[in-house]
């Protein structure tokens, strides 16, 4: 499992890697936002560990920018002590706080607390020509490249690669994804939502299809050559 940690206190940084330090864990440290998110993109890391004030920007742009690609576990270090401050990591989506100072042992607690979520999320991770696409953290990419899907194209996606190769009718695609409201939903934001969908994961010059529409039915997950 990959761990970022976000700190421009290169000491406290190297202290928390210490503390964290497993063999089944690796580190990406970082000092910046842009370093963050360029890091991010190579290394596709499963848990943050983010400061809040860094040399180029708020670690909550950072963090605002993540929650657009992923749900992954971020916890949140600072020497902020107002709780404004507090309040605003978790509304964007933080999902634990730390004051600093702090213990290194609380912290390493903490920790334990988020992995033993992420395992339990990431029991689903569907990989097939570069893509992986992680239904745990919310987390998809493509030849590592990250992709950002609204929430019905994650629900519409995990519904065709839970059924590769299998026809999925377009009214149990309607009901699945719009079950939760009572109003009538017109069949075109059904063809809608595919087509976006289509859109982030298909390239026109691979020439390969991997949302198949059997005209009449509905849809398949297969990949095949584009006629």
């Amino acid at each position: 499992m990959i761990i970022q940690i976000v700190e421009d206190d290169r000491a406290l940084s190297d202290g928390i890697v210490l503390a964290l330090k497993e063999p089944d864990l690796e580190f990406v440290q970082d000092m910046t936002v842009k370093s963050a998110k360029d890091s991010f993109n190579k290394k596709c890391p499963k848990l943050i560990i983010l400061d809040i004030n860094l040399p180029d920007g708020s670690g909550y742009n950072y963090l605002k920018w993540l929650r657009q690609y992923s749900q992954l576990p971020v916890l949140v270090l600072t020497a902020n002590d107002m709780e404004m401050d507090e309040v605003m990591g978790l509304m964007l989506g933080a999902d634990d706080y730390m004051i600093k100072p702090f213990s290194l042992a609380v912290l390493r607690a903490r920790i334990k607390t988020l992995m033993r979520r992420i395992n339990t999320q990431s029991a689903y991770v569907y990989e097939e020509d570069g893509f992986v696409f992680d239904f745990g953290t919310l987390m998809f990419t493509k030849n590592g490249k990250l992709i950002s899907l609204s929430v019905n194209e994650q629900r519409l996606l995990k519904l065709f690669v839970e059924n590769k190769e299998r026809i999925i009718t377009r009214n149990v695609l309607i009901d699945r994804l719009w079950s939760d409201g009572g109003e009538y939903v017109d069949e075109n934001a059904l063809s809608v939502t595919v087509n976006r969908l289509r859109s982030k994961l298909e390239d026109k010059k691979d020439n390969i299809s991997y949302i198949r529409t059997i005209y009449g039915q509905g849809y398949m997950w297969k990949k095949e050559k584009k006629s």
